[in-house]
């Protein structure tokens, strides 16, 4: 029996216990990042961009050259020509300029983009994650509003009814109670259609087991964010302008080698040729050793050259406009954001300040004058409905907060 609680512990901590814990933000969070593959699939293309960088920067393979030289086809005896020889040689090509350090270079600044492509996938889950784990905590506690109204409303029905019985009421007071809970009842139904709805988009986030489990009671509040003004600073330093500057820097590399390619490369050739048979005053042959150098010579470079390097120009230019427009609309979704945390933060204080107390104070008065015989039951429905539709706004209105917080906080970061 003293293992009992440690067992019951168990059980409300493992997630295939008859209890699960709960879900909190912060480890929705990690299971998120844990379950996405596309940023690890960017950071694994980041780690082969930097393996190319080291190949890349590197010399052409040599080339190895066997053969038999100045062979007589009447007898092919080596021995009959003091030419014939049995030929090894090696080759090794140089290409022009700097070209294979800046063909190295291109590829870290490849690499580092898809890095920040990888943050900028991370940015995407968590900003996704937590509009997702925010709208199934509304829809959880919508639907506990409403049921707990429901019950409320069933009470109201039954003392309708008693006062139906009792001659103080009519029937028309008794239909419409009626009427009140099927249409809230309806109302129930179409929060919980919701509800699961967004924990299916949660479960394909962070796995269907975690997506089922209750989520944590207090409302899931995130960081406070800095003024705007810090915030459009750090919105420069967004992972998609910073893989775009890193294509733009990449793209810059390519011209640089296309400009290289106007100088020649070179190849070395060396070959040592072995000789067999003796001169003509008995003494062996000696082997033969040959070197030579050749340089490409560029000179027709309007068809080729030039081309090339107005493309690679034309290139970059393409990626800056690109850039130019991405930061616009990125600087474009932060003054959205901000003007909407604006106007939610000022609807949400009228609600907790004047528009809730006054809508509970104004539905218990309804009540107390409904029993006493002065008002009739529509007034009092009407008010209940006025105090379920304020609670549930202040909810929505709280919740469409957060929602934006976390979209601020992937224009920005997560330290901003």
């Amino acid at each position: 029996m003293r293992a009992l609680p440690w067992i019951l512990a168990g059980i409300l901590i493992h997630p295939t216990g008859l209890v699960a814990a709960h879900l909190s933000l912060a480890e929705a969070e990690a299971l998120a990042l844990i379950h996405d593959r596309r940023a690890a699939a960017f950071e694994a293309g980041a780690r082969a961009r930097h393996e190319q960088a080291v190949a890349a920067a590197q010399l052409p393979d040599p080339t190895l050259k066997l053969g038999v030289g100045n062979l007589p086809v009447e007898s092919f005896d080596r021995s009959d020509t003091p030419m014939s020889q049995l030929q090894v040689g090696i080759q090794q090509r140089f290409p022009p300029g700097r070209t294979l350090a800046l063909a190295g270079q291109r590829q870290e600044r490849l690499a580092a983009g898809m890095s920040a492509r990888a943050e900028a996938r991370r940015r995407e889950v968590l900003r996704e994650l937590r509009q997702t784990f925010l709208e199934v905590y509304y829809q959880s506690r919508a639907a506990r509003i409403l049921d707990e109204t429901y019950r409320l409303f069933e009470d109201l029905v039954d003392i309708t009814r008693a006062y139906y019985g009792a001659g103080r009421k009519n029937q028309q007071d008794v239909l419409r109670a009626g009427v009140e809970l099927s249409l809230l009842d309806d109302r129930r139904e179409r929060v919980r259609t919701r509800l699961e709805t967004a924990r299916a988009e949660l479960a394909r986030l962070v796995g269907p087991e975690a997506a089922q489990r209750p989520l944590a009671e207090d409302f899931p509040e995130q960081p406070a964010l800095s003024v705007p003004s810090v915030m459009h600073q750090a919105l420069d330093r967004h992972p998609q302008l910073q893989q775009v500057n890193r294509e733009i820097e990449a793209g810059r590399l390519e011209v640089d080698a296309a400009r290289e390619r106007y100088k020649p490369g070179w190849s070395l050739d060396v070959t040592y040729g072995e000789r067999n048979g003796r001169e003509a005053d008995g003494s062996g042959r000696s082997d033969l050793l040959s070197a030579m150098v050749m340089v490409d010579l560029p000179l027709f470079t309007d068809k080729r050259q030039d081309r090339a390097l107005a493309a690679r120009q034309y290139e970059v230019t393409a990626v800056e406009l690109e850039r130019d427009e991405l930061r616009r609309e990125l600087r474009q979704q932060l003054e959205t954001a901000l003007a909407e945390r604006e106007r939610l933060q000022a609807r949400l204080a009228r609600y907790r300040e004047r528009l809730l107390p006054e809508a509970g104070q104004h539905a218990e008065a309804s009540l107390k004058a409904y029993q006493s015989g002065v008002s009739d039951f529509t007034a009092l429905m009407r008010a209940r409905l006025i105090q379920l539709d304020a609670r549930l706004t202040a909810l929505r209105l709280r919740t469409d907060l957060a929602q934006t917080a976390a979209r601020l906080r992937y224009l920005v970061g997560e330290e901003s």
